[in-house]
């Protein structure tokens, strides 16, 4: 460009020498006059042309995002936090009754005790009753445990049935209830910024990207308190927890298309997996990721090989794909220079195939498995338990809200998840879909060692009480060790879950109103928890949710979204595969204990206005 102008100016130079044989001074003056005039008009376009090519040369990303503010409105129903420890009573009351400082005789336990009281060894005599009665007040008239009995009265009759030579075997403590409440948050507001990039590499080649924001108003802490398995910011749920006022690259990849001229195609890099099919309904957007919503909405790193069939069979948008992808690395991080990790890295691989994508009628299969899971995942919590003595074990409360690092510590078995699905969008605007999806544990007999259990199993470390005291407020004080052994149930056993997703979106007045139903079985265990559902990915549930939702479309780039979730869990511990569902009725009967707070059922109401750009 600069070439062009330069010949042009010279030619205007040429010009006026050749008038000045013919023409007046007074001409030849007005020739300089334009000439200079044009010079600065050159000098000026000539500017602005630069600026535009370095701006071609250099701005070669395409970005487009949108920004949704959401206010939610969340009712808990039922909740029942029945926390305790797994306790040895035969040997806690030994420990307990031959420390002098409670009072009993030095060095005697048991049935020990009764005939320095004056029992006759008969359990029925009035001597052994008055010995009973005599050992009994004593009890009562510690205040550590007199606070002990005021919280748990069933161990009165425990440590009678002790001080006749009954087995007592373990038992959780303190002892489960049966108390129910009810947990409202009014009004909880987010935001949610999500950045895409576009670009041209070459003529086969694409660079696609996003970056995500997702906080609570008022919070960017980054960390939560783990109530439950939604609350736990690891590396493949960041996208959809609050985690604060900071972007994280939710997907990175490449894309390189009709390798040598064939059907294939190569793309690696943090994988575009989650608002797969058919969550973008819900989402009023495209298709947002590549495997099946139902069973996958989780960041994660790898590569995709595909073939687009369609060339060869003549379905329209047929295409075949094999990921593999790693969802946890054993060693590096994991402070592996002090010693050699005794773990395996997470991986995932299989088949995900649109068998039919023609714009009206859209089928996908999935089958994939995850090798050597690992009972953690890497990540930050708050745990509501804390190791005070070192052991490995939490046998306190974390009263100083420290943050933990969570990682590995054990590979708990394998998976396999399947599934099928179908949609269609008619031609006078009904969209439709049927999904249907299978998942199954292979546990093998490791599991975590802190209590979370192995694969879909228990493993809960059995404790002892050693001491008992009162702080300031006159609560007991307990205090516990590790004994070393564990009380298992469903180690390297196999489960299999399953789950039915359905749904419709019909063209309503303004906009479209939606309806949406699925289910989960017990044992049913996705990789959905990146799902940006408040209180938990609706598609991890195990029992009903039902969901309905009216979207107004204020314009091509604008739509307000009106809408309701309910939750009916049947069994604990959705999202999570470590740990062994329980029945929620069980729980809340006081059969059963649970880590973390159970929930009956739920409410989230909620309306969000997304603006796309």
């Amino acid at each position: 460009m600069r070439k062009l102008f330069a010949l042009l100016l010279t030619a205007l130079l040429i010009a006026p020498a050749t008038a000045m044989a013919v023409d007046d001074a007074k001409t030849i003056e007005d020739l300089r006059k334009q000439i200079e005039e044009l010079s600065t008009q050159l000098e000026d376009i000539s500017g602005r042309v630069d600026k535009n090519e370095k701006k071609t040369a250099t701005d070669r990303i395409n970005w487009y995002g949108d920004l949704r503010v959401k206010g939610d409105s969340l009712h808990y129903q039922d909740v029942t936090v029945n926390q305790g420890f797994l306790v040895d009573f035969d040997n806690s009351f030994d420990t307990l009754t031959t420390n002098p400082d409670f009072g009993f005789p030095d060095g005697m336990a048991g049935a020990a005790l009764l005939p320095a009281f004056g029992s006759d060894g008969d359990p029925t005599s009035a001597a052994t009753q008055s010995a009973l009665n005599a050992i009994m007040g004593m009890f009562a008239a510690d205040p550590r445990f007199a606070a002990v009995l005021a919280q748990n009265p069933g161990l009165a009759p425990a440590f009678q049935g002790y001080l006749l030579g009954m087995p007592l075997g373990k038992g959780v403590f303190p002892a489960p209830t049966n108390d129910k409440f009810n947990v409202d948050n009014d009004i909880l507001y987010t935001t949610r910024l999500r950045l895409g990039m576009k670009a041209k590499v070459w003529d086969n080649v694409d660079f696609s990207g996003r970056l995500n924001m997702y906080k609570n108003w008022g919070d960017s802490t980054g960390t939560k308190v783990m109530d439950s398995f939604s609350s736990f910011t690891m590396d493949g749920t960041n996208s959809g927890n609050t985690t604060g006022d900071f972007l994280r690259v939710e997907r990175a990849y490449f894309d390189w298309k009709d390798i040598g001229g064939s059907n294939f195609y190569l793309s690696i890099g943090r994988r575009p997996s989650t608002y797969g099919p058919p969550t973008q309904y819900r989402e009023n957007e495209l298709r947002g990721g590549t495997p099946s919503g139902h069973l996958v909405n989780f960041n994660f790193d790898g590569i995709t090989a595909g073939y687009k069939l369609g060339e060869i069979t003549g379905v329209e948008g047929q295409t075949v794909r094999f990921c593999y992808g790693q969802g946890f690395e054993s060693e590096f991080g994991n402070g592996s220079l002090f010693a050699e990790a005794d773990l395996e890295d997470t991986h995932l691989g299989g088949f995900n195939i649109d068998a039919i994508n023609d714009g009206t009628n859209f089928l996908q299969l999935t089958l994939f498995g995850a090798k050597d899971v690992a009972d953690s995942f890497k990540g930050l919590a708050v745990l509501p338990f804390a190791d005070n003595n070192g052991d490995g074990i939490p046998e306190g409360m974390n009263s100083g809200a420290f943050i933990s690092r969570f990682q590995g510590q054990e590979n708990i078995g394998d998976m396999l998840l399947g599934g099928i699905g179908f949609s269609r969008e008619e031609m006078n605007g009904v969209n439709w879909f049927v999904s249907g999806a299978w998942t199954r544990t292979l546990g093998n007999n490791n599991f975590n060692p802190m209590g979370l259990g192995g694969l879909l199993a228990d493993a809960v470390p059995v404790m002892e009480v050693t001491s008992i005291d009162v702080n300031l407020a006159g609560e007991p004080v307990i205090g516990l060790e590790f004994t070393g052994d564990y009380v298992t149930k469903g180690l390297g056993e196999d489960r299999d879950g399953y789950s039915a997703y359905v749904g419709f979106q019909v063209p309503a007045p303004m906009g479209k109103l939606g309806l949406e139903y699925n289910y989960g079985s017990k044992y049913w265990t996705p990789f959905t928890q990146a799902q940006d559902d408040i209180i938990g990915s609706k598609l991890a549930a195990r029992g009903h949710v039902g969901e309905a939702y009216y979207i107004f479309d204020v314009n091509p780039n604008m739509f307000i979204k009106v809408g309701g979730i309910y939750y009916d869990y049947e069994y604990t511990g959705s999202g999570s595969p470590v740990g062994l569902p329980k029945k929620v009725e069980d729980v809340q009967d006081g059969k059963e204990f649970s880590m973390f707070p159970v929930i009956d059922k739920a409410w989230d109401l909620n309306a969000s206005l997304t603006v796309k750009f």
